[in-house]
């Protein structure tokens, strides 16, 4: 290779100038952009991290819009190279620059962009919504926040939109905050910190659960779909491809799939859907009760506590399997089963023995000085978020003076890891750090109505929280449930007597 190309590509120097430098040197006509990126083997994408685009996961990179990218990468048949920007503003500016095939921000089309890029819908429909907290008075439309701040994301459409529709006529003050996620606009929002804001629908369900106190006003505009965006100085043939990829996926299915995988469960979360789980009771655990008491007993675990697990994976489903390739009972990985010595993981037997052997080593990673049944809620928290993203909120915890060997401190700090101004302080970044709560919760639900209605095969272990086999709330618990049920009176309706009572979020 010529001296100035070898320079050229340990550069950071833009695509099109690296292929433009080998083109004059062997006096070539340039390839298509399709070509350029087959020659050198790369699709390389700029992104920021947010749940909706681009994440690591507990099994590795995901995201509704990598899991995209990553299958164009496989049908251009070249590896798929993701860059993290720190916001929207740097993605733009790649881009502008053509440093990058493709730009995924979270973003829908708009007009000041016909004239820098390329544009391709990727099936997600949004639109802008006010949100506010729910002691102040609902706004009905931007007349109602006349003389107010309304406060969003930097670099986002919301300002453009805000514009056109003549929030600065009504005297708005629209307020950007460059440092914010939406996460944290709507951590704000929560604590009473900014009475109003505007964010994304998609954001908004996504965080909606972890933020109870915010509540949406009403929605700017029309729905519009979010775009890929590709440097103007490309060719079309990228674009054309990853339209047909997308194609293909929304005739097989795969597109709707991906969409119900990072979308579709966020109503499920907030509460246990406790008719399903009574139902599931009577029908299904009996078919898998043998196994599961039989694994507990040989890794001294109480069986009910190894069954909520398997009902929060898959809904006690041998046969559940995920867009991403967890399949099973249990849920396993193709790492975690090949790494606890699993061959088929479909296999009900072997999956809950799979489950049990790899929470016993979970809950074996925990300190020791950590007391049940905080131990436990770790344990269980690490299976689901990772042991790294774990010690990173237990870190987070004790830098703010709290005690990062209690589950109840700990668990103020997991969510914060899906925070921008948080997780950068980490080692083990971004996580969507409100899932292992709920998940922790939801478990504890679920095994308290297990322990209602069955006994244990043989005295829980000590391994296993004594607080685990009471099968009457406190009166804490019994104050909080009745409140909640009031809130909610058609939840209240729902419930059969055997969970009447809900335990609050840890």
């Amino acid at each position: 290779m010529p001296r100035l190309l070898h320079r050229l590509f340990a550069s950071n120097a833009p695509v099109a100038l690296v292929i433009g430098a080998a083109l004059t040197l062997s006096g070539c006509s340039r390839p298509s952009t399709v070509q350029e990126i087959r020659n050198e083997g790369t699709l390389h994408v700029i992104t920021r991290v947010a749940p909706s685009i681009y994440y690591e996961g507990r099994d590795g990179p995901t995201g509704y819009d990598y899991e995209l990218a990553k299958r164009l990468a496989g049908k251009l048949g070249v590896k798929l190279k993701v860059r993290t920007a720190e916001d929207n503003t740097e993605i733009l500016s790649v881009l502008d620059r053509n440093y990058a095939h493709i730009g995924m921000a979270g973003l829908s089309d708009q007009p000041e962009f016909d004239k820098r890029f390329r544009t391709l819908a990727t099936g997600i429909r949004t639109q802008s919504v006010v949100v506010y907290h729910r002691d102040m008075s609902r706004p009905e439309s931007l007349a109602d926040l006349s003389g107010k701040s309304l406060n969003l994301v930097a670099d986002s459409d919301h300002e453009a939109i805000l514009k056109s529709l003549g929030a600065l006529d009504q005297s708005i003050a629209l307020k950007t905050h460059p440092g914010l996620d939406p996460a944290g606009i709507l951590a704000r929002v929560e604590s009473g910190k900014y009475p109003f804001a505007v964010v994304s629908s998609n954001e908004l369900e996504l965080n909606q659960v972890f933020f109870p106190h915010v509540k949406e006003a009403f929605a700017l505009g029309k729905p519009r779909e979010l775009v890929w965006l590709f440097p103007k100085e490309q060719d079309d043939t990228l674009v054309k491809t990853a339209r047909s990829v997308l194609n293909d996926l929304k005739e097989n299915g795969v597109l709707a799939q991906l969409s119900e995988r990072f979308y579709g469960h966020l109503d499920r979360l907030n509460y246990v859907g406790a008719r399903t789980f009574m139902f599931h009771v009577r029908n299904r655990l009996p078919k898998y009760e043998d196994l599961f008491r039989e694994q507990a007993k040989a890794f001294d675990m109480d069986w009910r506590l190894l069954a909520a697990i398997g009902y929060q994976e898959s809904h006690w489903r041998p046969n559940a399997v995920s867009p991403t390739g967890v399949r099973g009972l249990m849920m396993l990985t193709r790492n975690t089963a090949s790494y606890i010595g699993v061959n088929n993981r479909l296999d009900a037997e072997e999956s809950i023995e799979g489950g049990a052997r790899y929470f016993q080593i979970v809950h074996d990673k925990i300190p020791e000085r950590i007391p049940e049944p905080d131990r436990t809620w770790f344990a269980l928290a690490s299976y689901n978020v990772g042991f790294g993203h774990l010690e990173d909120a237990r870190r987070l915890a004790e830098s703010a003076g709290k005690d990062p060997d209690r589950w109840i401190d700990v668990k103020e700090f997991l969510p914060l890891l899906a925070q921008k101004e948080w997780y950068s302080k980490t080692r083990f970044g971004y996580a969507r750090g409100q899932e292992p709560v709920i998940y922790v919760q939801n478990i504890r639900r679920y095994y308290d109505v297990l322990a209602r209605l069955t006994s244990p095969a043989a005295p829980v272990s000590p391994e296993v929280p004594p607080q685990l086999s009471s099968a009457e709330p406190t009166n804490s618990q019994s104050n909080a449930d009745t409140s909640q049920a009031k809130d909610d009176p058609e939840l209240r309706a729902s419930l059969p007597p055997d969970l009447s009572v809900i335990p609050p979020t840890l």
